[in-house]
């Protein structure tokens, strides 16, 4: 019977989400998800120790005639075996490979997707797939940085009295048209057929191959200049690469403007819902997601195998 230490790590085998705060580099969120789940499998309690028989050698007391003897008995015990004691072995795990999907940088924040075991072996298909990711963009008119933040070296202020929520949005919707004729473009799909017309409709249209990052929806969510903010969905995105979109609607408004934030709230499958915060960096908040995760897996297989056949 596999031990619990095992049993457990078996059920880790997966993906999860968590949530990475911002000013944190991923690698401190990975390295301490390792750390707690080494901690949480060794912890595990043992199987009951192994016996072993045991031949021990006694003096008799006394012979027949009362006086002392120099003869031995010999008796079997049962005595725990201790060949397989933590404290001899040492502990059941020594590392736990723990693998990371899209990351995020240091400025960044939201939802960050990990593999656990097996699970990094299809982690990288993740990785490599073109789904939509979904961000909330945090804004200011009025300064201009070398990197587009608002913690970068200032090069220059900016009037912003001038903009309004009409000329906001009219601009974020020129923006999402041109990245609509680059999905296109780049989908290498030919529009005059049903299929290209029915995909285009359900947004399932995808690059096909190598494209620059494409934004497939961009929404304001919140303006009280010289503050706003947006909702994003792009696919092939860098965190920089949103920061400079901020940037890029300043000049459009003949301003500038510098991002205070981003936030990741949906990465493929996974949501803000999904995403573990640091107190539940734990074996079995884990073990749950991963099943939770699997059990969705399969109802959207399910879902789409009956949609084909239909």
């Amino acid at each position: 019977m596999a031990k619990a230490s095992v049993r457990a790590f078996h059920k880790l085998e997966g993906w999860f989400s968590t949530y990475k705060p911002p000013g944190v580099h991923w690698k401190l969120v990975r390295d301490t998800i390792e750390t707690n789940l080494l901690k949480g499998i060794n912890a595990a309690p043992p199987p009951a120790p192994l016996h072993r028989v045991q031949f021990l050698a006694e003096p008799t007391n006394t012979n027949v005639s009362g006086g002392s003897s120099d003869e031995l008995t010999i008796s079997a015990s049962f005595v725990p075996s201790l060949a397989n004691h933590p404290l001899v072995n040492g502990p059941d795990f020594q590392h736990i490979a723990v693998g990371v999907g899209h990351k995020l940088d240091v400025f960044s924040s939201g939802v960050l997707v990990l593999g656990v075991g097996q699970g990094n072996k299809s982690l990288t298909d993740l990785f490599r797939s073109v789904v939509t990711r979904d961000y909330t963009l945090e804004g200011e008119f009025g300064m201009g940085t070398d990197d587009f933040t608002h913690t970068g070296r200032l090069i220059e202020r900016t009037t912003y009295g001038h903009i309004t929520r009409d000329k906001l949005e009219r601009v974020l919707a020129m923006m999402q048209g041109s990245n609509q004729k680059a999905l296109l473009t780049y989908s290498h799909v030919d529009m005059n057929t049903q299929e290209a017309y029915e995909m285009a409709v359900k947004g399932e249209l995808r690059p096909n191959g190598k494209s620059p990052p494409i934004i497939t929806g961009l929404r304001l969510l919140h303006f009280q200049p010289p503050h706003f903010t947006l909702e994003v969905q792009c696919l092939n995105e860098t965190q920089r690469y949103l920061c400079k979109v901020l940037h890029e609607v300043g000049l459009e408004l003949r301003s500038t403007a510098v991002c205070k934030g981003v936030r990741r709230t949906r990465d493929g499958p996974f949501t803000l819902q999904h995403a573990l915060t640091r107190q539940h960096w734990t074996v079995p908040d884990i073990i749950q997601a991963i099943q939770q995760h699997r059990s969705s897996r399969k109802t959207r297989k399910a879902k789409s195998t009956q949609l084909r056949a239909g």
